[in-house]
């Protein structure tokens, strides 16, 4: 019983080690110009989403903390993404 219980605990770690180095290799690279907003307070202000291209011109509202918009669209267009 104890060698079952061994195997079975490593077949565990082995597919959370997996799971892991897969999200590890959907990472993007951290790098200048890798971002996912844009804000734009002179001249003109904005906040941009680069994921999504949605351009929101209340930035006041985006600072404090009221992106619910923003986080809607995107999980709507990765989600159409995933039904493609």
């Amino acid at each position: 019983m104890k060698i079952l219980r061994a195997r079975l605990y490593e077949k565990e770690i082995k597919e959370k080690a997996e799971k892991l180095e897969e999200l590890h290799t959907t990472k993007k690279e951290i790098a200048w110009g890798s971002q996912i907003r844009s804000y734009v307070m002179h001249p003109y202000r904005m906040v941009k989403d680069h994921r999504t291209n949605q351009v929101i011109h209340d930035v006041d509202r985006v600072m404090d903390g009221d992106i619910d918009e923003l986080m809607k669209t995107y999980l709507l267009n990765v989600s159409s993404m995933q039904q493609s």
